[in-house]
């Protein structure tokens, strides 16, 4: 499995195989968003695949050739620098398709794309390109370090995408990811179950100092250098008192909802949903739901995990269930609602069920940007001739 310090390392691979993890694991999200294939949960690749063999990586059906394969028996992928245009003409929906991204260098290209701006700005990448640990950067005092880099980081995505929004959400990395950044050891703990550990809302809570550092640096993107397109996305509330504590350090930062300034919460967990009005009453503008994580947690079903993989499906019932009360509450409380994570993109149904819900927006990986426009588009023109007959 890979975490966010490989993602140097990624970015120069010309494919990536692991033996754990899922279609929602991290090199999956991570190979998309980057262009590069990947195969993940083989088991056994990395003992079976030695050190200098040539293979040839067919991501596309889930397979490795032992050899390198003549060009008329194997279908290439695109160029590089042909990865994200447009493949066809321009098609526009009322439902808003936004992009997932991470990676500063690749928003030029993605932002000429046809999209609506970025749902999901992931600060995951950036700070694992400042390489180290932000407490060890406040305790050799240079925070101005971590706060100028990822406002760079910040800055770069939302000119590239200016006037449309960029969501920017807080730091989501579990312990075990930090521990990899440079003097992470002496400032996280050894969790067994990191996913359900010391993360999101509650970290930022009881180490405020680190949060802060992340809002000083939308200010500068917002105040100092103009991009007032930057906005502000929470994961991982477990309940409604850390929504609530959150939002009083936001405010106490110098950042107060407005509007040219929205205050977003990830939905990924089952008591956000059964909560749903409850967390809508402290004052927030969009919800964004987190299919990868809201799946895993209603269905018992570890996402990273190649053994059960066959069990996590974002179409089961109860899933659908959930999303449903969350869009039909959105609208109900006037704010709006987004989706984001694969399903949208990996299953057309899933895209139509959304539309037909009245959904606000989805989020999608930059490679499957024109697939989704274009299903969203055929959706809603049935739905239009539907009402006409």
């Amino acid at each position: 499995m890979t975490t966010p310090d490989f993602v140097p390392a990624m970015k120069k691979a010309v494919a990536i195989v692991t033996n754990k993890g899922g279609q929602t694991s991290h090199a999956a999200i991570v190979s998309r968003e980057l262009g590069v294939p990947a195969i993940v949960g083989t088991k056994n690749a990395t003992k079976v695949l030695k050190q200098g063999r040539v293979v040839t990586v067919d991501a596309t059906e889930g397979k490795i050739y032992e050899t390198d394969l003549k060009p008329s028996s194997v279908k290439y992928l695109p160029k590089q620098e042909d990865y994200y245009k447009p493949e066809g003409p321009i098609v526009k929906t009322a439902t808003k398709v936004y992009v997932n991204l991470g990676e500063p260098e690749l928003a030029d290209d993605i932002a000429k794309r046809n999209v609506d701006g970025v749902g999901l700005l992931r600060a995951e990448f950036m700070i694992a390109d400042i390489g180290t640990h932000p407490r060890k950067l406040i305790a050799d005092k240079k925070s101005k370090v971590f706060v100028d880099k990822l406002a760079d980081g910040m800055a770069k995505i939302c000119r590239a995408f200016e006037p449309r929004p960029v969501v920017y959400r807080a730091t989501d990395f579990k312990t075990n990811e930090y521990r990899h950044l440079k003097g992470g050891e002496a400032y996280e703990p050894e969790e067994s179950n990191p996913m359900l550990g010391y993360r999101g809302a509650y970290r930022y809570i009881h180490d405020p100092e680190v949060f802060e550092l992340e809002l000083l640096a939308m200010k500068k993107v917002r105040n100092e250098l103009g991009l007032k397109n930057l906005h502000l996305m929470i994961p991982f509330v477990r309940n409604v008192g850390e929504l609530r504590e959150v939002k009083k350090i936001v405010v106490a930062a110098g950042l107060s909802r407005s509007q040219s300034f929205k205050l977003w919460m990830m939905v990924e967990i089952p008591v956000n949903v059964i909560l749903l009005d409850e967390f809508i009453n402290l004052g927030i503008d969009g919800v964004s739901v987190g299919t990868n994580d809201l799946t895993m947690l209603m269905l018992g079903t570890d996402r990273d995990n190649e053994t059960v993989a066959s069990d996590y499906d974002e179409r089961n019932p109860a899933v659908l269930w959930a999303l449903q009360h969350i869009i039909r509450t959105c609208h109900k409380r006037d704010i709006t609602v987004s989706v984001c994570g694969q399903a949208p993109s990996t299953y057309p149904e899933f895209a139509e069920f959304l539309v037909k819900e009245g959904v606000t927006s989805v989020s999608v990986t930059p490679d499957v940007i024109d697939k989704t426009r274009q299903v969203i588009h055929d959706t809603e023109h049935k739905l239009i001739a539907h009402a006409k007959n």
